[in-house]
């Protein structure tokens, strides 16, 4: 369970203080969660807090009880937290292979590639030798981080807007491997998205405005809300 009491966070821009986060509190209990909300409204700083790429001015994380405000990037990675970036990270001279055996924890075979590969639509014979550096596509990026954080098996698995750089018909496959995750890892998922096919997958929606929570509830009780159901028609992102 991951649990966030009264977390802020302030930031300094042109010398002066920023909040970014006020007051958020949050309970996850394996569960597949979208956080969504309007651009500047702190999603994505939550998913770094979370992570462990940022620390909080003020609050609590915890994760099964145990406080882990203070602890590392790594040092959470260690209890189980993954995090996919909205631009994934390059490695010049580590392959794909490579990638995946260190995300796994062990030295994984040619017929695991494949099968995490074709997970998220890359051809394993294309791809597991290649180098994780500039010659691979922002769209061939985000797949293979995305094979990472399934291959880790994370008790929480955080994705920050992975639908960026992705084209429709791997939009569509990363829709079943989020499905498949949730269904075989049963462990919690938190996605940062603006994106109503994925927030329509969802358990809880978490709608963030201002650096504050606005509404948190079941995709029936929130996304008739985002749509404006019985309004003119727009598209969700126009409404955020």
């Amino acid at each position: 369970m991951l649990e966030l009491k009264n977390i802020s966070f302030q930031a300094e821009d042109e010398g002066k203080e920023i909040e970014i986060l006020r007051d958020i509190n949050l309970t996850i209990e394996n569960q597949f969660v979208a956080v969504t909300g309007p651009n500047g409204s702190g999603k994505s700083t939550l998913a770094k807090i979370v992570a462990g790429i940022l620390t909080p001015t003020e609050g609590q994380i915890l994760l099964d009880g145990v406080d882990i405000t203070d602890k590392s990037i790594t040092e959470r990675a260690r209890l189980g937290i993954g995090f996919a970036f909205q631009q994934p990270v390059r490695f010049k001279g580590i392959t794909v292979k490579d990638m995946l055996s260190i995300a796994a924890g062990r030295d994984t075979d040619i017929s695991e590639i494949c099968n995490m590969l074709s997970e998220v639509g890359l051809c394993a014979r294309d791809y597991v030798n290649r180098e994780i550096n500039a010659s691979l596509s922002g769209g061939e990026m985000k797949r293979i981080e995305i094979a990472m954080i399934m291959a880790r098996k994370s008790r929480v698995s955080i994705f920050d807007e992975p639908e960026a750089g992705i084209d429709l018909w791997s939009f569509q496959n990363l829709i079943r491997v989020f499905e498949k995750m949730h269904r075989e890892i049963q462990g919690t998922i938190l996605i940062i998205s603006h994106q109503e096919r994925i927030l329509n997958i969802a358990d809880q929606i978490v709608l963030l405005s201002d650096g504050r929570i606005e509404k948190v509830g079941s995709r029936e009780d929130i996304m008739p809300a985002l749509l404006g159901v019985g309004q003119p028609c727009k598209t969700l992102a126009d409404k955020l």
